[in-house]
C-alpha cells in the first residue's frame, strides 16, 4: 500500500484524503456516530461526480470516522424539521439518488465498516462493490421502530442476502454482527478491527492497478439487473409512512428519549 501524494479536505460531513489512485472518504460527525445529516447526499453525489472526473481517483473507500461507529444512519432529530409532505418527499427522493450515484458511480467503492451500521449506514453498505468488516462491526435496519422502512434497504437487501433475511432485518430490527452478516452475505472479509483500513486500503490499491475503463464496464454489467424503476415505488411509500401520526409520535419520542 502507498502512501505518497496525500491530501486532505472535507466536504460537509465528508472528509477526504487521497492516497494517489485510491481515496478515501470518512463520515466524520463522531459525536454523533458519524449520523447523516440531510445535506450529506448532496455532498457525497458531489464528492462523487468529482473523484469521477478528476483522471487521478481509481477506487474509492467509504469508512466512518472513530473507532465506535461507520455510520448510525440518518439524524433522527432532523425528521422532525420535515413538516410538509414535499419537505418529506424532497429529502426521500435526495436520500435515494444518494444511494443511486454510490451504486452506479463508475469507480470501484469499497465499504470499511469500523463500527455500527446501522439504518442509512446499512443502506450505504449494500450500495457498495465490497464490504470489508471490523470484528467490532454491527449491522441493522432498525427503521421499523419508528414506523419507517429501510427505502433502499428493501429494495436491495434481497439482492444481497435473501428476501428471508431482509424480511427478518427489517421487520424485527435484528442486528447482525460480522462474522453473521459474513455468513449472510452482506460482508465479503471480515479482520480484526485494528487491520481494518489498512486492508481495505491495499485491497483499493490493488483493484485500482486493473484498468479503469474494465473496472466500470464490469461493475456495469454485473449491476445491470438493478431496476431503477422501483426508487419512484420506494419514495412515495416512504413519503406516506413518514407523514403519518404514529412515525410522528415514534421520531419525537425518540428525539425526547435522546435529550434526557
Amino acid at each position: 500500500m502507498t502512501t505518497e501524494n496525500s491530501a486532505e479536505r472535507s466536504v460537509g460531513q465528508i472528509k477526504i484524503v487521497a492516497h494517489d489512485a485510491v481515496t478515501l472518504l470518512q463520515i466524520d460527525r463522531v459525536e454523533k456516530h458519524n449520523a447523516l445529516t440531510a445535506a450529506f447526499w448532496g455532498d457525497l453525489r458531489r464528492v462523487l461526480d468529482e473523484l469521477c472526473v478528476d483522471q487521478r481517483t481509481r477506487a474509492i473507500v467509504l469508512t466512518g470516522a472513530g473507532d465506535k461507529a461507520f455510520c448510525a444512519g440518518g439524524d433522527i432529530a432532523g425528521f422532525a424539521t420535515l413538516t410538509t409532505l414535499e419537505s418529506k418527499r424532497a429529502y426521500q427522493i435526495d436520500a435515494m439518488n444518494g444511494f443511486a450515484a454510490l451504486e452506479t458511480c463508475p469507480l470501484p467503492v469499497i465499504a470499511a465498516v469500523n463500527g455500527l451500521a446501522l439504518g442509512g449506514g446499512c443502506e450505504l453498505t449494500l450500495a457498495c462493490d465490497v464490504v470489508l468488516a471490523s470484528d467490532h462491526a454491527v449491522f441493522g435496519m432498525p427503521e421499523a421502530a419508528l414506523g419507517l422502512v429501510p427505502g433502499y434497504g428493501v429494495l436491495r437487501g434481497p439482492h444481497v442476502i435473501g428476501r428471508q433475511m431482509t424480511k427478518l432485518m427489517v421487520m424485527s430490527g435484528e442486528r447482525l454482527d460480522a462474522q453473521q452478516a459474513l455468513q449472510a452475505g452482506l460482508v465479503q472479509r471480515v479482520v480484526p478491527h485494528e487491520q481494518l483500513l489498512p486492508t481495505a486500503l491495499e485491497l483499493a490499491h490493488r483493484v485500482a492497478s486493473n484498468p479503469s475503463l474494465a473496472l466500470a464496464v464490469g461493475k456495469g454489467l454485473i449491476n445491470r439487473g438493478i431496476d431503477r424503476a422501483e426508487f419512484d415505488y420506494s419514495v412515495e411509500a416512504l413519503t406516506v409512512l413518514q407523514a403519518s401520526a404514529e412515525t410522528s409520535e415514534r421520531v419525537q419520542s425518540f428525539i425526547d428519549r435522546k435529550r434526557r
